[in-house]
């Protein structure tokens, strides 16, 4: 983990101690407990900070096991000398006098520490007062604590820092600097799952394995050798029925059911044997649903135990595990690992069991029995086939890292349309459209349909969700159509398109076709993963068609796989979309969770093609609340380049913008938003509820003066919302509406657009849509000098804002409301003489905002923002902007959250 003076993925622990550290230094006396596994880098990571920390004392100790009965022995190697005390005070009192300065006291392995020595130090802690001194135990985690020492450390320490285990960014950047390995995100991943993230077991299978593993996928990884030691000692101590049991849990795997192992490990003594593996820290028992379920304490002795048992037992024993199996996948499974050669007959009845698992969806499952049953076949073609398909189900359960290892192998299949169609699909996760088309289109140019229909269906399929990406839906529900017609509506392939159908039927204005056509497929789609699909598009058809409390109910079933063998991919579409869903319904901080539980997963299965739509809520919600390095930080992750998908390229500019408004910098709103006005998905991006970029295009027009452009824009969109009798849109576009007559000075129409906007949405639970309408109704009524109407809708603006946790828009909401001069504090001499838009203006200029910027927020010209400001120069007695800002800041008046 440490290599050239660099600590890596352990910003957060070092941080967290150098917080202790500073509180010592200012004479408070802190305690630190650092526990984690053995091996999860808690001394190295001490170690790292003791070398980077200046001008301190350091003292140093180690528990030692067989010491840990000797009455201050750790206080003798701290103090480097005997001590003659006979009790922890008078220890305390040594450690004390011997302390000079900024002092550091470093106990490592804590949990094998003297009683008398851990009491003496934590006696030094609370009797030095204004010592400058940081107490660090390391330790185990609690579980392997002494009830002596647990109690010392409960009772004493001032901040308890858990190693986390390594995640799989952490353990890529390892690999680059200690090791100079590029890991892929799939390895990195598979590293980190099978070491349990432990930092020891990372660097030694990174020092032990040559570079040249990493580069292809591996079932397994073998062990470190130290690891492989330790779990051979375990494994020695265990009674021979012990031996059997751990054997046989090696063979079913994790969280196998006690009755079914037994039957397995037929054991005459199933309790004494359970004792005796639990006992040697190999397995472990938890109740799971009204059943005992046995586990491995780690993936890694699972795979220790494979490693011993020998071929003949391995065979013998998967043998055994096939005849008591409980399902067909399970026994077909052992059958395959028992097996030492070719075997047709077991190939084919994995294809069938595949084609089973594939009316459900089950893709994960599908694609492991064609994989599996790829390598067991004899004939070229068939064995193509399979592992073709087997690839083409990895890619649909979302697995892209794994699919990936594949890629070569399937690359080097001479070309053929299903050998073609996989790499199109693949290259449509990875978000290539260019790629993914060239490869889609030859596939089924080549592909003749009366001779290979499936293969047909499976195609058109893909093209079903590369028009989606495509934001074609027009193209979407012709290939469809063209699918089902193909293998007919019961069949998998064509479930999986008809749940896509609607958001087609519906971002070509069919709204009533698309709903009706989800509800006569209801009665179709089978429980599991088909309905995950089914619901996760509903629930995006129905947040676009104004109805978001269903929305979040359909969206918020798609998103869990635990149960229902889903797909990760549906799964991260179904949160990009719940994350809206949340945003539009007020639950900002689920949205936020929703968001980072999402990026997660696309850190894990890399599916390239959902990440911009994921982050563009995160982008927006910290915007708005003013989070700025945050929501930069969303933003950057939401990029997509010009020549990417639009399901990419739109969440993306949207991002963007939204940053812009929330930072009132509104040219470059438009800036962003410009590719929108002209683009091949037109008609998707123009359909009411699917994309929310045409108020926020027009919006910016008109503040930046270009009223008639937005005008001219808006009337062809007001057309289309009202023809669709679309509630939350027309509202949208009618507050600009109503922004476009407050600037021509006709304040009777605008009254009637405002108010008919809110009434608009008044049923419809939007209370950002809400809060966003009433502000710019404030923000006119000010401008055309009604004071107090403007204030009773700015506060109702500023409510719903505060609710929402919005504090860029409170702030705007105060300064809005203090321009229009009403319900003020007084304050200082001076400021109180400023006219409320002097004081407004002077607000913003003080928080570093540019004429040209303070005009956009004020919705003022920028000749109008230059007299206000000359005027409060004089008022003041100031000269320049810079004078203007040290005089709010030495008044506690400057305004932070403008700086952007």
């Amino acid at each position: 983990m440490t290599h050239r003076g660099v600590l890596v993925g352990r910003e957060r622990e070092l941080a967290a101690l150098g917080l202790a550290l500073s509180t010592a230094q200012q004479g408070a006396p802190t305690l630190v407990l650092v526990e984690g596994e053995a091996g999860s880098g808690k001394s190295t990571l001490v170690n790292r900070f003791t070398e980077v920390t200046a001008q301190h004392t350091l003292r140093h100790a180690r528990g030692l096991e067989w010491e840990s009965q000797t009455p201050f022995g750790v206080v003798e190697q701290l103090l480097e000398h005997p001590v003659s005390v006979a009790d922890p005070v008078s220890a305390a009192n040594e450690i004390l006098t011997a302390s000079e300065g900024l002092t550091i006291v470093v106990v490592d392995d804590a949990h094998h520490s003297d009683v008398e020595s851990l009491q003496a130090v934590t006696s030094a802690l609370h009797r030095g007062r204004d010592s400058r001194l940081l107490i660090i135990f390391i330790a185990e985690e609690s579980s392997h604590l002494s009830k002596a020492v647990s109690r010392i450390l409960e009772l004493h320490w001032a901040q308890r820092l858990h190693i986390s285990p390594l995640d799989a960014s952490a353990i890529s950047e390892i690999a680059r600097v200690r090791n100079g390995i590029d890991l892929s995100s799939g390895a990195a991943r598979q590293l980190q799952e099978f070491t349990a993230g432990n930092t020891l077991d990372v660097i030694s299978l990174l020092d032990e394995l040559p570079p040249t593993h990493w580069s292809r996928w591996h079932r397994t990884l073998p062990l470190p050798r130290h690891r492989a030691a330790s779990i051979a000692h375990d494994l020695a101590t265990c009674s021979d029925d012990g031996r059997t049991l751990v054997e046989a849990a090696a063979v079913l795997g994790d969280g196998t059911m006690l009755s079914h192992l037994s039957q397995l490990a037929d054991v005459e003594d199933i309790v004494g044997a359970l004792d005796s593996a639990c006992g040697s820290g190999l397995l472990t028992i938890h109740e799971q649903r009204g059943s005992t379920e046995v586990s491995f304490r780690g993936p890694m002795i699972s795979a220790a135990v494979n490693a011993t048992l020998g071929p003949a037992r391995l065979h013998q024993l998967h043998l055994r595990a096939a005849d008591i199996a409980w399902g067909d996948g399970e026994r077909l499974f052992h059958l395959a690992a028992a097996s030492t050669t070719h075997n047709e007959n077991l190939a084919s009845d994995l294809v069938g069991y595949a084609t089973l698992r594939a009316v459900e969806g089950a893709w994960s499952e599908v694609a492991d029995a064609l994989v599996t049953a790829s390598r067991l076949t004899v004939d070229k073609s068939e064995h193509e086939d399979r592992l073709l398909r087997g690839v083409d189900a990895l890619t649909g359960s979302g697995d892209i890292p794994r699919a990936m290892v594949f890629a070569p192998e399937v690359e080097s299949i001479t070309r053929k349309p299903l050998r073609d169609a996989v790499l199109g699909y693949l290259a449509i996760h990875r978000g290539r459209p260019t790629e993914a088309d060239g490869l889609l289109m030859r596939a089924w140019d080549s592909c003749p349909a009366n001779l290979e229909p499936g293969t047909s269906a499976l195609i058109a399929q893909r093209m079903v969700l590369h028009s989606l990406a495509r934001l074609d839906g027009a193209a979407l529900v012709e290939w469809v159509d063209r699918a089902v017609d193909l293998v007919g509506p019961a069949d998998p392939a064509a479930v999986e398109s008809e749940a896509i159908k609607g958001l087609g039927l519906g971002a070509t204005g069919h709204a009533t076709q698309a709903l009706a056509a989800y509800e006569e497929l209801s009665d179709r789609v089978r429980p599991g993963a088909q309905a995950q699909r089914f619901q996760m598009g509903r629930g995006w058809l129905e947040l676009a068609l104004d109805h978001p409390e269903s929305a979040r109910r359909d969206l918020e079933s798609a998103v869990s796989t635990e149960f229902s063998s889903g797909s990760a991919r549906i799964s991260l579409w179904a949160q990009a979309w719940l994350a809206r869903t949340q945003f539009a319904l007020g639950a900002w901080d689920d949205a936020l969770t929703t968001v980072g539980n999402a990026g997660a997963e696309l850190d894990r299965f890399e599916i390239e093609i959902v990440r911009p739509l994921v982050h563009w809520s995160g982008a927006q919600i910290h915007a708005l609340r003013g989070n700025w390095e945050l929501a930069r930080d969303h933003v950057r992750r939401a990029h997509a380049g010009t020549h990417s998908y639009e399901i990419m390229y739109v969440p993306s500019l949207l991002a963007r913008a939204q940053f812009a408004e929330a930072a009132a910098d509104y040219p470059d709103v438009l800036l962003a938003l410009a590719p929108l006005t002209s683009s091949s998905a037109q008609r998707w991006l123009d359909e009411p509820g699917f994309w929310p970029w045409v108020d926020l295009y027009a919006n910016a027009l008109v503040m930046v003066g270009r009223v008639d452009d937005a005008d001219a824009f808006l009337r062809p969109h007001e057309s289309t919302a009202r023809k669709r009798k679309h509630r939350s849109a027309t509202a949208r576009l009618g507050y600009v509406r109503g922004r476009i007559h407050g600037a021509r000075g006709e304040l009777d129409a605008a009254r009637e657009c405002f108010d008919e906007a809110l009434m608009g949405i008044a049923e419809l639970p939007l209370p950002y849509d809400r809060a966003r309408i009433n502000f710019a109704y404030g923000q006119t009524l000010r401008r055309a000098g009604k004071r107090g109407d403007a204030d009773v809708v700015l506060r109702a603006a500023r409510s719903l804002y505060l609710a929402l946790g919005a504090g860029t828009y409170v702030d705007r909401c105060d300064r809005e409301l203090r321009a229009g001069g009403l319900n003020l504090s007084r304050g200082d001499k001076g400021i109180t003489d400023l006219t409320p838009q002097e004081r407004a203006v002077a607000d913003l200029v003080a928080a570093g905002k540019s004429n040209k910027e303070a005009a956009g927020e004020l919705f003022l010209s920028v000749k109008t923002i230059q007299y206000h400001l000359t005027r409060a120069y004089a008022k003041l007695g100031l000269r320049s902007r810079s004078e203007l800002a040290a005089f709010f800041r030495e008044r506690g008046l400057s305004d932070p959250h403008q700086r952007t």
